[in-house]
């Protein structure tokens, strides 16, 4: 019997190009890249600038049913769908997002994709990487730093420090900051008041430096983020505090997109992080466009579910970059599917052709959801060992009578040799130019009403409730120019309904919108529903637990 190999051990064996050929793969001249090391570079300012007017290649979305213990491997077919499509004469370049430390190092483990179908250096990308989280952590905690100093020198602003908005980052689980007390012990310390840390991921300078255009349009957007509220509820922005200059500075090396490659030695771009769950879910606009400008296929991920990462990356990300996605692509296993029809994760390897049926229901609510955006969509199923001809059949059978296909892929395996078939199903979608995107709903809508539009046409929600305080506080920030912004809903990522243990397709439950935050920088309305934390916690066994370095001085554990 063949050994099976791990994802690290498998990247470890890489035989990785040197990044400057990378690079000039893609018409990348030397001295427009900033190496880190021999294997991952930044692409330069000047660079991109200089690509505008070049035609765009195609854009190709890729999503997910919803998550599950069972894994999909969304990032997994994003870097095998690219290596497909380089494998059949298409010149792709591959856009995801960087990975977080707090669920490598909590339950989900890294994002570098798994199998013969990663991007690397694995162990770099899960970890620092090129320090662009850092980066972004130091520029908001930097902002949150000069809100506290102005009120203890004076508060020449009038800022009420019992509407101080802007809580401090950091990139790591950590439950117990997600409500604090900060300021304590005295005089010297400032005053105290209640505050709170998010994960880097959650930052609004996390999404503000994934949705910004350029270096200029980032500080502008910086200057834009709203801090607090003096007594008469006026907003005090970061302008105000003259912190938009040095975030920026910052930022500036962390604005530029991250060039790496997959194990097939094809470009790839791994820039910005921000979760789907809690964010806008993808990764950076000026990674898309860059690639857009160099290649004949873009192929790109949105975070978690169709019903999150795909609904953001269609209603905010394209609105505001402008982008016409081409074809989407949805990712399912066979594990996962009988998960949804109420099989015991214990029980997965048994055949259920059943259960998997039942389960479909999922992935036809999703399928249904994209289509809605006028995109025409296939369905992936990432094969696993375990899976049987009949469930895989009958996945197949239940996607044809809703008028699409459901595709095998082995790329796990196999890398780019077991994803040709929807590679060139893929290239089909997108050259019969049967697109005709369009957003979910119009810019003019009330904030309340485009979250109950999401709710309803997206998680099947029978009613969205809110108290009458989240109410009124969308009204003033409507009566404040704020009206025609898209709204990003948090919610579980484990269910259309805010109950993450409710499994299927699920209809007429109850969206409950506990808080809303205005991200006037970035340019959406975040509607937090439910029971899901802005910080998350560590699992009573944390995959720290698990990752040492070995005798040879490798990392161990990291997956």
């Amino acid at each position: 019997m063949a050994v099976v190999k791990s994802d690290i051990e498998i990247a470890r064996a890489a035989v990785k190009k040197p990044i400057y050929e990378i690079g000039d793969r893609l018409g990348i001249p030397a001295d427009q890249l900033a190496p880190y090391g021999h294997d991952k570079a930044k692409i330069s300012a000047d660079f991109i600038a200089s690509q505008e007017g070049k035609k765009d290649g195609r854009l190709i979305l890729v999503t997910a049913i919803n998550p599950t213990p069972a894994g999909e491997g969304k990032t997994t077919t994003t870097v095998g769908l690219g290596d497909g499509l380089n494998r059949i004469g298409k010149n792709a370049v591959i856009c995801v997002r960087e990975p977080s430390l707090g669920p490598c190092f909590g339950t989900k483990g890294g994002a570098a994709g798994g199998g013969y179908a990663q991007v690397v250096p694995m162990e770099d990308i899960n970890l620092h990487f090129t320090g662009d989280f850092h980066a972004i952590t130091s520029a908001h905690n930097l902002l949150a730093a000069m809100v506290d100093n102005h009120i203890y020198w004076g508060n020449a602003l009038n800022i009420d420090s019992r509407r101080v908005t802007w809580r401090r980052v950091m990139d790591m689980n950590d439950r117990a900051l997600r409500e604090i007390v900060s300021s304590l012990g005295g005089v010297a310390n400032g005053f105290p008041r209640e505050s709170g840390f998010d994960i880097t991921v959650a930052s609004e300078v996390m999404a503000i430096l994934c949705l910004a255009s350029d270096l200029k349009d980032l500080e502008r957007r910086l200057g834009e983020i709203i801090v607090g509220y003096r007594r008469d509820r006026s907003p005090v922005y970061a302008r105000d505090l003259k912190a938009d200059g040095a975030m920026a500075v910052l930022l500036k090396d962390a604005m530029q997109p991250n060039l790496v490659q997959t194990l097939e030695n094809n470009p790839a771009l791994v820039h910005g992080g921000p979760f789907a769950n809690i964010a806008h879910g993808c990764n950076s606009v000026i990674a898309t466009r860059t690639a857009l400008k160099l290649a004949d296929y873009v192929v790109t991920e949105a975070g978690f579910g169709a019903d999150l990462g795909a609904e953001k990356f269609f209603d905010i990300k394209c609105r505001k970059a402008g982008l016409k996605p081409d074809a989407a692509v949805i990712v399912a296993t066979v594990r996962a599917l009988k998960m949804n029809g109420g099989v015991a994760k214990e029980d997965l390897g048994t055949e259920n052709v059943a259960a998997l049926v039942k389960g479909c229901s999922n992935l036809g609510r999703h399928l249904a959801n994209v289509r809605k955006f006028g995109v025409p969509v296939v369905v992936a199923i990432n094969h696993f060992t375990s899976d049987t001809d009949a469930e895989v059949a009958a996945v197949q059978n239940y996607v044809s009578r809703l008028g699409a296909e459901a595709i095998l892929c082995r790329h796990w395996a196999e890398g780019s040799a077991g994803i040709e078939d929807l590679a060139y199903k893929v290239v089909e979608l997108a050259e019969s130019d049967q697109a005709k995107f369009q957003p979910l709903y119009p810019d003019d809508l009330s904030l309340f009403e485009k979250i109950e539009i999401v709710a309803s046409k997206i998680y099947h929600a029978g009613e969205v409730t809110a108290d009458k305080a989240v109410r009124d506080q969308l009204i003033a920030w409507e009566e404040r120019g704020y009206g025609h912004l898209p709204v990003c809903i948090a919610k579980t990522q484990y269910s259309f309904s805010t109950d993450p243990n409710l499994r299927g397709a699920p209809e007429g439950h109850v969206v409950h919108v506990r808080e809303v935050r205005l991200s006037a920088g970035a340019g959406f309305v975040v509607a937090i529903t439910g029971e899901i934390r802005t910080m998350p916690g560590l699992p009573s066994v944390p995959s720290a637990e698990r990752i040492f370095l070995n005798d040879q001085g490798y990392v161990e554990g990291l997956f």
